[in-house]
């Protein structure tokens, strides 16, 4: 694996759509990534595509996936509680990278991942905003593909390190 890919989402149609996209590319769930802030806040109507009062992101993504390969990368799901954000939910191998860096908060566990700390603290403050962060870890000939995928499904902030 060569490069680290991320993009923000405004939500998790969104985000879903372009996971379905990178998985039939060929991209494998080993390769993306997704972390979100668990929603824990009520408040006014929302689109069928964003996330729900107290409904995490793998209910949002796999209740609008129609492709369903969103569904094998959110078996990884895992909810962590990360000081300074509340709860997460982090799918694929970055929830295994996270868990072990939730003192150093998102920013600390994408360190692993070759982002430097200022741009984690960039991702992780959109995080914070309620935004989704998906990425994915790919070889080089393939992050520019990556990348366009992500900027064709709405993706705000998309480079690669």
């Amino acid at each position: 694996m060569g490069k680290t890919v991320l993009g923000v989402f405004e939500n998790t149609r969104q985000a879903e759509k372009a996971v379905d996209d990178l998985q039939r590319r060929g991209f494998n769930k080993q390769e993306i990534s997704i972390v979100a802030r668990k929603s824990t806040a009520g408040g006014g109507a929302r689109s069928r595509g964003d996330m729900e009062a107290g409904q995490d992101i793998s209910g949002g993504i796999t209740a609008g996936s129609a492709i369903g390969g969103v569904a094998g990368l959110l078996a990884g799901v895992g909810a962590l509680a990360i000081p300074g954000i509340g709860p997460v939910v982090a799918a694929g191998p970055i929830a295994t990278a996270l868990s072990g860096a939730v003192t150093g908060g998102i920013a600390g566990g994408l360190i692993d991942w070759g982002i430097p700390e200022d741009v984690g603290q960039k991702y992780e403050q959109r995080v914070k905003e309620g935004k989704i962060v998906a990425m994915v870890r790919t070889d080089d000939e393939k992050t520019n593909e990556a990348a366009d995928i992500f900027r064709r499904h709405g993706a705000k902030d998309v480079e690669t390190h």
